[in-house]
């Protein structure tokens, strides 16, 4: 068995992986206290052999997770760090490590499914969109600030935008609270469909489109076309990191 880490900037992603099924799976917020949190759910879940992650954190994270893993596995972590080619997918940035290692693998879940020619969105804290072709080769992509961080730069930035209440996605709104909603959320998905249809014809004419990430479910609706909803791309995808590289964590 392997345990996959996918530290997110919003929360902790987690599960027990045994040959391709997910036998334990969990998340926390990085409010929690993860290492206490961690080691005391982890007691009572089976040991596993290997300890394989994902991260996009800060090191201090990264360390409380390890030292959950060390007190209830006695083992630690191998980090993945994003490599030029892996696991069919080749990486279309020059300097290979400054793609998100998230991004990364969510296009090595991609290209195992068989979903390639795609449009991957994530939609979290960041909006991250990125073009896989046929070949599995990475195109490029985009990053923007997801929906929710656009309307907290917006509140952080003014003294006059004060809604007093959540808004909601409206086609004409009339209030503060529901512009600032349908503001932030219709430049994202307008972003989706700009991103979808400068690259559609680089990936043959009419790929697939998945949405991933926290905040995929409500982004959907608003798009102009069809889409997949594709949860736990970066766990799967180190799970198919673990089958190709059973003896080994990071790849030069």
């Amino acid at each position: 068995m392997i345990l996959l880490l996918d530290l997110g900037n919003t929360r902790l992603k987690f599960a027990l992986c045994d040959g391709a099924a997910f036998t334990h799976r969990g998340a926390f917020g990085w409010d929690a206290d993860i290492a206490h949190e961690l080691a005391q759910l982890w007691s009572g879940w089976p040991a596993p052999t290997r300890i394989l992650g994902a991260s996009v954190v800060d090191g201090a994270r990264e360390t409380a997770v390890a030292v959950a893993a060390g007190k209830a596995f006695g083992l630690d972590p191998r980090w993945i760090r994003t490599p030029a080619h892996a696991c069919g997918v080749t990486n279309a940035y020059a300097e290979p490590h400054r793609l998100g290692v998230d991004r990364f693998l969510a296009m090595v879940d991609a290209w195992a499914a068989g979903r390639a020619p795609c449009v991957l969105a994530s939609v979290g804290t960041a909006l991250t969109l990125d073009a896989l072709d046929a070949d599995g080769r990475h195109l490029g992509g985009w990053i923007a600030p997801g929906p929710v961080l656009m309307q907290q730069s917006i509140l952080g930035a003014t003294a006059q935008v004060r809604p007093d209440h959540p808004g909601a996605v409206r086609d004409l709104a009339d209030n503060t609270a529901d512009g600032l909603a349908s503001g932030c959320w219709q430049a994202s998905a307008a972003l989706v469909d700009r991103f979808v249809a400068r690259s559609s014809s680089l990936l043959g004419g009419s790929p697939t489109v998945t949405l991933g990430g926290g905040d995929a479910g409500v982004l959907a609706p608003l798009l102009e076309r069809e889409v997949a909803i594709v949860p736990d791309a970066v766990l799967r995808g180190l799970a198919v990191w673990a089958r190709s590289q059973p003896d080994a964590g990071d790849i030069p």
